[in-house]
């Protein structure tokens, strides 16, 4: 009996190894995240506001070989819609001091004769890796003497971009990036609008597009050709077009998983499509939640972050006890999106920046290194007065910090 139990042990050990093998693994905790808002300016103004500040990371710029984050700003003036030049902030601690915000003369106003002046709005930065170059990119607008925007020329409204060089600090001065000759292209904008580079290096750019501003618009995707120094249109993709009120306007567009979406925003309701090559896309669809119910985001723009575990979308929305804010632009939300359904996770979704009583304005979102992606936003404040739910012209970056490292970090070509 005692040999027959020995016999039994032995094998018992021999076989364990295989027996764990067979094993179902435990799986995988589910991605998750926290987030950490930051206060990176606050300033009460009764002249102005701070507006549209987004944020791109130069890789191993900053401090212990993080990244450097530069956040790019505008002023908006006492008129709707009316901005200053650009301005620039920079952190090399990944938040915990900043510099600026600095204006940058070479992207200031630009005069043309009778009072008009160029600025350059709407402005979003990004990092090229291939060359090692930030561009920046945004919409030219003219303004009148009181501020008004003006669409009396040809070509009225373009595309623009200026190029940063971290090695000498130096800005180039804006660019147009040329179209074909076509009417349709009079207005044709990257505005409040994500960008991507592709493994080549070449550019994906969304704009929306038309031949007047009293004209629906529609929104395509531009493929293009940068050199360090130069953005070339090379081709465009489908041309996406909903007759409603002022039609598509300030797409976005992220990479994951092989495919492309695009988010879209119209007067109405927001709107989403997918595309396997980043040009041809299936017919777009409203933003919905997973349980099919209306995802409430309409008239402003929403914007996206990519973990190579999740795909995520930042937006506002009505329902959130939040009809007294104008256009429901506050809180912004945080969700996760199910990428064959096109539809946002109900339960998943988080406040990251809150309502204090402002309407929150253009915001941007951008991945900043393997543990971090940021959402940036300003309290838009009229006339410099605070309000009493506690908004006070707060510059907040919402810090998403990722409970797993994330592959599709900045600073690699993919």
């Amino acid at each position: 009996m005692q040999k027959t139990l020995v016999l039994i042990g032995l094998v018992a050990i021999l076989l364990a190894p295989h027996f764990h093998k067979s094993l179902p693994a435990e799986s995988a905790p589910p991605l998750t995240f926290d987030v950490k808002l930051d206060v990176v300016k606050q300033d009460l103004h009764p002249d102005f506001c701070w507006f549209h500040p987004r944020v791109a990371p130069i890789p191993g710029a900053g401090r212990d070989g993080r990244p450097a984050v530069v956040m790019t700003l505008q002023k908006h003036l006492g008129v709707s819609d009316h901005y200053s030049g650009l301005w620039m902030m920079r952190t090399d601690d990944m938040g915990q001091t900043w510099t600026g915000p600095t204006e940058i003369p070479e992207l200031a106003w630009v005069s043309e004769p009778g009072g008009i002046v160029m600025a350059v709005a709407d402005v979003t930065p990004g990092w090229h890796a291939q060359t090692g170059r930030l561009i920046a990119m945004g919409c030219t607008v003219r303004y009148g003497k009181q501020g008004q925007q003006l669409s009396d020329v040809r070509r009225f409204s373009q595309t623009a971009y200026a190029v940063y060089d971290p090695k000498t600090g130096a800005w180039s001065k804006w660019q147009i990036l040329e179209l074909p000759g076509d009417d349709k292209f009079n207005m044709a904008r990257n505005a409040c609008a994500q960008w991507l580079v592709r493994p080549d290096g070449t550019l994906l750019v969304p704009i929306y597009f038309g031949k007047a501003p009293d004209v629906p618009a529609s929104v395509t995707v531009l493929h293009c050709a940068f050199d360090g120094r130069t953005l070339t249109y090379l081709k465009h993709g489908d041309e996406l077009s909903l007759d409603v009120v002022r039609g598509l306007c300030e797409p976005s567009i992220i990479a994951f998983r092989d495919r492309f979406y695009l988010t879209i925003r119209n007067d109405i309701k927001g709107y989403v499509t997918v595309s396997n090559d980043g040009l041809r896309y299936r017919s777009i669809k409203p933003w919905t939640f997973d349980d099919g119910g209306e995802l409430g985001s309409y008239n402003t723009q929403q914007h996206w972050l990519a973990h190579h575990e999740g795909l995520f979308l930042a937006y506002t929305r009505r329902g959130a006890n939040n009809d007294h804010i104008p256009r429901n632009r506050a809180p912004i939300f945080l969700a996760q999106v199910d990428p064959e359904r096109l539809c946002v996770v109900r339960n998943s979704e988080q406040a990251i920046i809150p309502e204090r009583g402002a309407m929150l304005g253009n915001f941007g979102a951008s991945a900043i290194d393997a543990g971090e992606s940021w959402v940036t936003d300003a309290e838009y404040m009229v006339k410099g007065q605070a309000s009493p739910r506690g908004a006070d012209g707060s510059v907040f970056a919402a810090r998403v910090l990722w409970s797993k490292p994330n592959a599709l970090a900045p600073g690699k070509a993919r």
